[in-house]
């Protein structure tokens, strides 16, 4: 893990323009931070996602079980639970699986046949769940996975060779680049059987100042959960950077969508990480993360280009969230 994070970094930092990958922001005081920025006044997409979980639970659990949701697109309500077949619940960077909860309690409480599976890049996280959600939710099947999500989604295929349904919650797929998240899905397609499912999360179009806020709190968390990164490579691979030269930049292009994050380097300066210098020009950047926001259509297209048909529509009360579910084709 240290070796890939080290290669990761050195060729992102290497690059033109600079970049990190924002998947390594994850460590135990990351893991942290984000908890304390989905809790800030500010940022809306959480609250919004678990507002889809919290009061169409019914609904989500319907879509998981075979027969509930093959129907043509609808806005919400899938039909009845009518098959409770075992299946795999499989979780895509869980997190503390705070919104997954609800639909974990519901299915059990139905008694849905499933494992739960949780994957995270964080080792932390998925200890966590292992330890605390037979606490929580006493009766759940949990084997948590923690590496890179398609490896540990071919992992998961050799488990067990039961129906997948995939959730990738929180607009994760929104943290790449549009041709990534196409080619994202395309794999994730390769990895499913025709019938799968997958529940994916997308933060849709709004008001721009809305989303700018929310990825620039008035309290500066982003701004320590970004600059948490280099305090991290400094810890982890023996890195010199002076954090309090480098500073946090958010901005929102409404046109593509696209939001954007990056560390500005306040001074020229030269770090080192295990031999390896790096030059900073006085204001230069590193790219730090992109939050891509989506149009229903877009969702669509992504899904049909992957070869998942469209098949239900949750979103919250405000229409700013998009939970969508997803079928794999028949190839």
């Amino acid at each position: 893990m240290e070796s890939r994070f080290y290669e990761e970094c050195i060729k992102g930092l290497k690059s033109e323009p600079k970049r990190l990958n924002s998947k390594y922001f994850y460590d135990s005081a990351g893991d942290r931070l984000f908890q304390e920025i989905m809790n800030s006044p500010e940022y809306y997409p959480t609250r919004s996602e678990m507002e889809i979980f919290s009061d169409q639970t019914a609904d989500l659990a319907a879509a998981m079980m075979i027969g509930g949701d093959t129907a043509p697109m609808t806005d919400a309500g899938a039909a009845p639970m009518t098959d409770d077949t075992a299946f795999d619940l499989i979780e895509l960077g869980a997190g503390d699986a705070s919104k997954s909860l609800h639909l974990l309690k519901y299915l059990l409480e139905q008694k849905a046949q499933f494992t739960y599976l949780p994957i995270d890049i964080s080792g932390h996280i998925i200890s966590y769940l292992e330890l605390n959600l037979p606490v929580i939710l006493p009766g759940i099947s949990i084997k948590g996975l923690a590496g890179e999500y398609f490896d540990m989604l071919k992992k998961a295929t050799v488990i067990s060779n039961r129906r997948k349904v995939v959730l990738f919650l929180g607009s994760n797929i929104g943290n790449m680049y549009l041709s990534a998240s196409q080619q994202f899905c395309k794999e994730l397609r390769e990895h499913l059987s025709p019938g799968d499912r997958v529940l994916m999360g997308f933060d849709l179009k709004k008001n721009p100042h809305t989303i700018l806020a929310a990825y620039n709190d008035k309290g500066g968390i982003t701004r320590r959960f970004n600059l948490n990164l280099l305090v991290r490579i400094n810890r982890e691979l023996g890195a010199n950077f002076k954090i309090a030269q480098f500073d946090h930049y958010p901005c929102y292009n409404p046109e593509t969508g696209t939001c954007k994050s990056y560390l500005i380097s306040l001074v020229e300066q030269e770090v080192a990480i295990k031999g390896e210098v790096i030059h900073f020009d006085r204001d230069e950047y590193i790219d730090m993360e992109t939050s891509q926001k989506f149009t229903l259509t877009q969702t669509d297209q992504l899904a049909q280009t992957a070869g998942f048909t469209p098949s239900k529509r949750f979103m919250d009360r405000k229409k700013w969230f998009l939970d969508a579910l997803w079928v794999a084709e028949n190839r």
